[in-house]
């Protein structure tokens, strides 16, 4: 329904030329914003529902591990099992900040939930083999675990921004549904509003490169013969948006057209966990140089399992 709206706005009430370029980048940026704030106002007011039964302090205790480190494999781990892009991952990892997590331990979390869950496991499965898709979970595992910790060793907790969005006193202590729906609601609305510019610039440079990039620019400039195939990919996949599930196809074609497996799960992993309309909402609870280092980190993890890829698959 979605992209039948977008096509019918994008031809009928724009009168736009089909196969042009402007036309393509109007349809997915009208595609992608629908698609992105529904899932933001659904998860965001769901998952602060659900959070009304969580006391912080609960919360806090089993992330919070005493032992160096486990909390960052917990909430890895947990980021398995929550199937989130990377913007609707940012209610529950902003429910961990308030709740009194560790950054290092929540920004494991903002990683591993959109780059890794259960629907990506099985589409690689089927597609390349069990070999691949437990390659894909290890690594994926072991890129939001490290990062996380050596987040943590930085300090990441100077960087977060004064959030000030609801009484963290309150959050757990509201006795009834109509309260929490009451507080679900008007939590995603505040969210939201702070959030929609930053949202919409992300999506419309997305859907610039969706226009105007040519479909075969990534095959030809980022083929395994070039030794910057990798870390082009990983830059490539940074302005586009989408979850696992969603990039998963994309990897097959871009197999089909040449590009070595590394190249291609690396450019899979960046859209997935490093996308631009993550950093644009990030922005406004972390200071722009924990955004950098998380950037940085990251897409360094991403490179090096590129080239492990490529390297165990020749």
């Amino acid at each position: 329904m979605i992209q039948s709206f977008a096509n019918w706005f994008t031809f009928s009430v724009f009168h736009l030329q089909a196969d042009t370029r402007l036309a393509g980048a109007v349809n997915f940026f009208i595609y992608d914003s629908i698609k992105i704030f529904l899932l933001l106002i659904v998860i965001i007011f769901i998952v602060t529902v659900i959070r009304t039964f969580m006391p912080p302090t609960k919360i806090k205790k089993i992330l919070s591990h005493r032992h160096s480190y486990i909390g960052n494999v917990l909430a890895s781990f947990f980021g398995i099992i929550t199937p989130f892009c990377s913007c609707s991952a940012i209610p529950l990892f902003l429910g961990f900040l308030e709740a009194g997590v560790p950054a290092g331990v929540t920004l494991s979390f903002l990683i591993a939930s959109p780059m890794i869950n259960e629907v990506a496991l099985v589409l690689l499965l089927g597609m390349f083999g069990w070999k691949i898709a437990l390659l894909y979970i290890a690594t994926g595992l072991l890129i939001a675990i490290f990062s996380g910790i050596v987040l943590g060793h930085l300090h990441a907790e100077r960087y977060i921004k004064n959030l000030e969005l609801e009484n963290k006193k309150n959050i757990s202590n509201i006795p009834t549904w109509a309260d929490r729906l009451v507080f679900g609601k008007r939590y995603t609305l505040n969210i939201v509003k702070r959030i929609w510019p930053y949202v919409l610039l992300g999506i419309a440079l997305g859907g610039f490169i969706h226009g105007y990039v040519p479909t075969n620019f990534l095959a030809n400039f980022a083929n395994s013969s070039r030794w910057y195939a990798v870390p082009l990919a990983t830059l490539l996949g940074v302005p586009l948006y989408s979850n696992a599930a969603g990039i998963v196809p994309l990897v097959s074609v871009l197999t089909e057209k040449g590009l070595s497996m590394g190249t291609v799960l690396s450019f899979m992993m960046a859209v997935t966990a490093l996308s631009l309309p993550e950093f644009m909402i990030l922005s406004k609870v972390m200071k722009t140089k924990l955004i950098v280092l998380f950037a940085s980190i990251v897409a360094i993890g991403i490179i090096l399992t590129g080239y492990l890829f490529n390297f165990v698959l020749k």
